[in-house]
């Protein structure tokens, strides 16, 4: 049977949804974690506050990408993605932005898919999407070896990947981009915002706010960041206990990949 093409909503996370980087966030937690060094945590740092103060163009963004693959090279992923579960309602719920979410709900009561699209690691967009009630993710895979994150990537989400894979999503779910919308702040999500026939610059750096004002885009500007209603607590010690059942989904994914 033939599906009748739908539209969808696709969101940049850092900046667009949150106020700020999700991994700048949540370094605090990667900390205590035991994911990150203090040296490490530093280098993060000097990077993060690089992207929130200036932006990024490409050759900065492809350095930022190569000095935090290295950080995370050799973490546990169950164990990443069980301390970013944990750390979601101390460090990620104060800081979405209300407009953000009053715009996720609108499409979904629309009927619409809402898809987070974000060049951090899958490990912390996942359930920063779970939070959010996203329905797909679309984020940079790291290449997972006995468990643990490499220093390479099987999937960087970042300019035409973007695109390439919001393309290969609307293929699969049979989404009619032209009436679909994408929201960026950055320059750099220029190939993201022009799959779609609605794009929206949210927050937009000097480049975009340009392009989308000579493209007659519309450009929002979300100021609200606020904490999303409480839902129960995941206490860390629990959350880590998900942690032996994650390696095994991750080492089916894996596995499902290669074959």
């Amino acid at each position: 049977m033939t599906r009748t093409p739908r539209p969808a909503a696709f969101f940049d996370l850092d900046k667009t949804v949150i106020a700020g980087s999700s991994s700048f966030a949540l370094s605090r937690a990667f900390l205590d974690g035991g994911l990150l060094t203090r040296t490490g945590a530093l280098r993060g740092l000097h990077a993060q506050l690089g992207y929130l103060s200036f932006g990024a163009d490409h050759d900065q963004t492809e350095r930022m990408k190569d000095r935090l693959a290295k950080i995370s090279h050799g973490w546990d992923a169950a164990h990443t993605e069980a301390v970013v579960a944990a750390a979601l309602e101390e460090y990620i719920r104060p800081v979405v932005y209300l407009e953000a979410v009053e715009l996720i709900a609108a499409h979904q009561a629309a009927g619409e898919d809402v898809v987070i699209v974000s060049a951090s690691s899958e490990a912390v967009v996942r359930p920063i999407a779970g939070l959010l009630g996203a329905d797909h993710v679309i984020a940079t895979r790291p290449v997972v070896a006995d468990g643990r994150f490499t220093d390479r990537l099987e999937f960087y989400a970042y300019g035409p990947t973007k695109a390439s894979a919001i393309r290969e999503l609307a293929e699969e779910r049979g989404y009619d981009l032209a009436s679909s919308h994408a929201y960026s702040d950055s320059i750099t999500d220029l190939p993201m915002l022009e799959a779609v026939g609605r794009p929206v610059a949210v927050n937009p750096d000097r480049a975009l706010r340009r392009h989308a004002a000579a493209n007659g885009w519309q450009v929002r500007d979300f100021t609200r960041p606020v904490r999303l209603r409480p839902r129960r607590r995941v206490p860390v010690a629990a959350a880590l206990t998900l942690a032996a059942a994650l390696a095994l989904v991750l080492a089916r994914r894996t596995g499902r990949r290669r074959a």
